[in-house]
């Protein structure tokens, strides 16, 4: 038997006991090692995302592989790996098509947490797992990696999606750890400029650290009207949406330049009716304003190229690490990151 965090019902998780999973053919157990609370769990434990009651949650599994199911060749029991959340087959027309967050159909990359049982326990089945166990390089520690299996591989997807170019103006709305992660990827692409836009001291403090050059308090200054300044009334390039609000939205359409994109990552927890795009900020459509949402690619393949970076040193990713729990503590650890209090930006959490 193992320990498993259980979603319960709305705003109601716990620890259960539950049997250690077995791998199918093309599957394999990982012993989980480390992981960590996303804020879309937070969404998943509010009844903001739907998720089936007393499913396993979790999508962020760093562990060692305990089982190998038939047909995983090139793998060997007690290797490091890590996963991402998106965990795509490599074979449907989806992932051949280079949607891999998309596998299977709508939103079907992401498994762990969301249809299948997650990784915020002892151990967590991976499925088509020779598409998805990235090895860990050895001078590398769990707690270098752990962000590579979501909020960073998001982050630097909105970037991505986004097409910054050397030398673009970039806004970065919400500096909690997507948005953080995003200002990271702003610079691997080569942004010349990177605003970031927050309230909270401690991540205001860390978006500096990440890569931010300027970032406004939007309790103390409209950020639209200091970013048109800062940028001479051209506005920015592109405008990241990280939070999954409606004004923040507003402001990335308000802030962007013709011919701007607006990057959603944010997880919007209302009916999208109600998330207004300002029509005359829009052009009333005529400004060739790009408005492009993101699901993050997975796959071992992504994995690697991520965990290079850690290894080059082109980021640092360990430092976003503000508190760390038990899994027997899961319940404070959740607490703490959903208040968003005592200065947390992410926790970790170890069997």
């Amino acid at each position: 038997m193992m320990r498993a965090n259980i979603l319960k019902d709305v705003n109601k998780i716990g620890l259960e006991d539950r049997p250690i999973p077995k791998a199918g053919p093309g599957e394999a157990v990982m012993k989980v090692t480390l992981t960590t609370i996303c804020g879309t769990d937070i969404h998943i434990m509010r009844g903001e995302y739907p998720v089936e009651h007393g499913q396993i949650i979790g999508h962020e599994p760093i562990g060692v592989i305990h089982e190998i199911g038939d047909g995983v060749t090139g793998y060997e029991k007690g290797e490091r790996v890590a996963v991402n959340a998106i965990t795509p087959c490599g074979q449907c027309e989806y992932c051949l098509s280079a949607h891999w967050a998309q596998c299977g159909g709508f939103l079907g990359g992401w498994k762990m947490g969301n249809t299948i049982d997650g990784c915020q326990a002892d151990y967590v089945r991976i499925p088509n797992a020779m598409a998805n166990l990235a090895k860990i390089p050895d001078e590398l520690s769990d707690e270098d990696v752990l962000f590579t299996t979501d909020i960073f591989s998001t982050g630097l997807s909105g970037a991505e999606s986004a097409d910054i170019k050397v030398g673009d103006i970039v806004a970065v709305f919400g500096q909690g750890p997507i948005g953080l992660s995003a200002v990271a990827g702003a610079k691997l692409k080569g942004a010349s400029l990177i605003i970031g836009v927050d309230t909270v001291p401690e991540r205001m403090k860390m978006s500096k650290s990440m890569g931010a050059d300027i970032v406004l308090d939007y309790k103390k200054t409209n950020p639209v009207d200091e970013i048109m300044d800062i940028t001479n009334g051209r506005g920015v390039d592109v405008a990241i949406e990280a939070i999954g609000l409606q004004e923040s939205f507003e402001n990335c359409v308000k802030s962007t330049m013709v011919g701007g994109t607006i990057s959603s990552l944010g997880v919007y927890p209302t009916e999208l009716h109600n998330l207004g795009v300002p029509n005359q900020d829009f052009g009333f459509g005529l400004a060739d304003k790009r408005i492009v949402s993101t699901l993050c690619p997975g796959g071992k393949e992504r994995m690697r190229r991520l965990m290079d970076l850690v290894k080059n040193e082109r980021v640092d990713l360990k430092q976003m690490i503000t508190h760390r729990f038990s899994l027997d503590d899961i319940e404070e650890a959740y607490k703490l990151f959903s208040s968003q209090t005592d200065g947390v930006i992410k926790v970790a959490i170890q069997p």
